[in-house]
């Protein structure tokens, strides 16, 4: 069993999209999957939720949460989107990876669809690559 995290800057959409996706397509024996953010907001943005109902996904309950040093100690992946110098360092045990996609707050709808299709992509590349 594998542990990934997913990072952002407020785990408002990116990284809440990218868990949902390797919840809904990952083998849940093989893979778990956390979400948090160095400066987590208040809750998923409204676009992010509406985005991923469209595709059966539903994130509207899940909350942000903050990114700590100690999470990021227990994981295997640290996969961070954005969060920059913010993000924390992994232990050399943690496979860190960058994923550069643009943040959907305050984006139209069709463009958060663009970013989330993007995500979704490299989620399934990501499940491929690890057998998960």
């Amino acid at each position: 069993m594998k542990t990934v995290i997913f990072a952002c800057v407020h785990n408002a959409g990116r990284s809440q999209m990218a868990a949902a996706w390797l919840r809904a397509l990952g083998h849940p024996a093989r893979v778990t999957v956390v979400s948090a953010g160095t400066e987590p907001g208040p809750h998923v943005h409204p676009v992010v939720v509406d985005a991923m109902r469209e595709v059966g996904i539903d994130v509207a309950d899940a909350q942000p949460q903050k990114l700590t040093d100690a999470l990021v100690a227990k994981t295997d992946y640290l996969i961070t989107m954005g969060c920059g110098e913010a993000c924390p360092v992994a232990p050399p045990h943690v496979v860190r990876l960058d994923w550069p996609l643009e943040d959907p707050k305050g984006k139209p709808v069709e463009r958060v669809r663009e970013i989330r299709d993007d995500v979704r992509a490299r989620v399934v590349a990501l499940i491929a690559e690890n057998g998960w």
